[in-house]
């Protein structure tokens, strides 16, 4: 059996799968986000393992025998997050979250010096971990002095599990001190943060052994000693690693809190310019490309709060033919956005509102915003040097065919739905975990799902989608002068 824990935003979810990949069950345990100023965004980790804990609890309630039989855990986490441990391993403050926007002066500061674009492959984006640092040090020095640790959320799990300091390349890339190219920690961009390789974890491949779980938590779940560790991934690389997203031109289009146009490549293809990510993969010699937005499905939570529908039912009022867009355009920036503008500061907006725009129109347009937004990532992707053929559909709102075929259609491509099951992070994660304790292929483990259906581009809207990405594109610019 084999385990992978996933440290989500909004919780950690532990699947349990045997030998053929067969899922057994999964358990949860929920996490809430702390936002004591305007742009802030934190947690405890204490409450990670809490809710770690709560969930392979609930496991080991359903299915105590196959837990028991566990050989290999892998770890998958939110990324970005800087997690701030002194000398004796206590942490010194909450950690600061991916979507967290207060170092923005210091992410421009530093992606003002050439170094750090030329050598991680990536605009140094306010989300990152070297400008929280950054930030620490100027705002709160006290803190910033007892630093002996900087780990990444999912690497504090993995102490937690096995005492060890680890962390893998590609949560690493999304730190800004990672040397992408050859997949290592950069001395040079770390003392530009008043740092040192010595505040760093070691690092390993994603497929790799990393520890092995602690004597205490192996009796506690009723585990066998030596249950191996891998390094695992960042949230998006692990999904890819469940999804079987590993060959060159392999994609994805995730539709969770944030959205994600992921790409899987056999090389380095650094294009910082097109706020396009440049990481490395979970699998050793592999890297990947993603565009990102910051509001996918927080953008239709966001518009189900205040019209008091859930998003189902509000998707569901549009019925299952794509419109026409309408003429009103929403812009989802509601956190700022990452592809392609990397502008903390850029608020949202509807525009085009007129009497006769009811629910519906709204959530039409919050879906092809979003649906735009992906193309705008697509159109970053091309910049460079990745071409995509079709892609598929992963995350929640994936579940809205309306959504998908908005989605086919702005980006005109087609859209994979895959055949029933979770090929989520956890999955990815418990794939690596699998990797790592058998030392099986890569390849041959991180295989795709079957398709159940596609959705193909609706043709005789191209035209319209078309019209209404260009006047999307313009408003940024028209908005931001406001800003």
């Amino acid at each position: 059996m084999y385990l992978g824990l996933d440290l989500g935003t909004s919780g950690v979810k532990a699947l349990l799968m045997d030998a053929d990949q067969k899922i057994i069950g999964s358990g949860h345990g929920s996490l809430d986000v702390s936002r004591p100023h305007h742009g802030w965004s934190e947690q405890d980790p204490a409450e990670w393992i809490r809710a770690a804990e709560e969930a392979v609890a609930e496991l080991r309630s359903a299915h105590p025998t196959e837990l028991a039989a566990v050989r290999g855990i892998g770890l998958s986490g939110q990324m970005h997050g800087a997690t701030l441990l002194d000398a004796a391993g206590k942490v010194l403050r909450p950690c600061i979250l991916w979507n967290d926007t207060r170092s923005f002066a210091e992410a421009a500061s530093l992606d003002a010096d050439p170094r750090f674009r030329k050598i991680t492959g990536n605009i140094v984006f306010p989300g990152f971990t070297a400008p929280k640092l950054a930030w620490v040090q100027a705002n709160e020095p006290d803190i910033f002095a007892k630093v002996a640790k900087v780990l990444l959320p999912k690497d504090y799990l993995r102490l937690w599990l096995s005492g060890e300091y680890i962390s893998e390349m590609s949560d690493a890339a999304g730190t800004s001190w990672l040397d992408v190219a050859v997949r290592r920690w950069s001395p040079e961009l770390l003392a530009a943060t008043g740092l040192s390789t010595d505040h760093m974890p070691s690092l390993v491949e994603g497929t790799d052994q990393a520890g092995t779980l602690r004597g205490e938590l192996a009796s506690k779940w009723g585990m066998g000693q030596g249950v191996v560790i891998s390094g695992g991934a960042g949230d998006n690389a692990a999904s890819a690693c469940g999804m079987g997203t590993v060959k060159p031109g392999a994609a994805f289009v995730s539709l969770g809190t944030s959205g994600v146009l992921f790409a899987a490549n056999g090389a380095y293809l650094p294009n910082p310019e097109s706020a396009v990510h440049t990481f490395c993969h979970a699998l050793p010699q592999a890297w990947h490309q993603m565009g990102v937005i910051l509001s996918a499905t927080d953008s239709l939570n966001w518009l189900s709060t205040i019209s008091g529908k859930d998003a189902a039912e509000l998707t569901r009022e549009l019925g299952d033919e794509l419109r026409a867009p309408s003429g009103v355009t929403f812009l989802p920036y509601l956190s700022g956005e990452r592809t392609p503008h990397n502008d903390a500061v850029i608020r949202g907006s509807f525009t085009g509102l007129a009497h006769e725009i009811d629910r519906a129109g709204l959530t039409q347009a919050v879906l092809e915003g979003v649906a735009f937004a992906f193309r705008d990532s697509l159109e970053a992707l091309a910049s460079a040097g990745t071409t995509l053929t079709r892609v598929t559909a992963i995350g929640g709102g994936s579940r809205s065919r309306y959504w998908l075929k908005a989605i086919a259609t702005a980006l005109s491509v087609p859209v994979d739905i895959p055949a029933d099951g979770d090929f989520g992070a956890a999955f990815g994660a418990a794939r690596l975990g699998l990797i790592a304790a058998e030392g099986a292929d890569p390849h041959q483990v991180c295989t795709p799902p079957d398709t159940a259906e596609t959705i193909e581009p609706v043709g005789a809207l191209a035209g319209a989608y078309d019209e209404a990405y260009q006047r999307y594109r313009k408003l940024y610019a028209a908005i931001r002068g406001t800003m």
